[in-house]
């Protein structure tokens, strides 16, 4: 599955379930760890673990692959690694906290969406 391809289906598995602030950074030339970046904030520990589970069910019945997750467990912060795309689902107050967006001090690919 290509990257644009992978985005397409992450971003609307946040939306269907109400993901906030979604934010895609495309890292390809800043890092060779990923392509894309997605930046997420859900409302409780409960969402962020509902929003990584759907991440997980729509890439896999998209053809795609999970690599891992990781944080479920503590939910402030899960991060679904799917190879190209690496996806962050924060708490408000972990992202206000880490500010991700300001770490790579780059403009979001596709702005946002609430």
């Amino acid at each position: 599955m290509e990257t644009k391809q992978l985005v397409d289906v992450v971003t609307a598995a946040l939306e269907d379930i109400k993901g906030l602030q979604i934010e895609i950074f495309d890292v390809a030339d800043l890092t060779p760890l990923t392509d894309s970046m997605i930046i997420c904030t859900g409302t409780s520990s409960t969402h962020l673990k509902a929003l990584a589970d759907e991440v997980v069910v729509k890439v896999k019945a998209a053809g795609g692959q999970v690599s891992g997750v990781e944080g479920r467990e503590q939910a402030e912060w899960v991060l679904v690694d799917l190879g190209p795309v690496i996806v962050h689902l924060m708490l408000a107050a972990t992202r206000a906290m880490y500010r991700l967006e300001d770490l790579w001090s780059i403009r979001p690919e596709g702005g946002q969406a609430q």
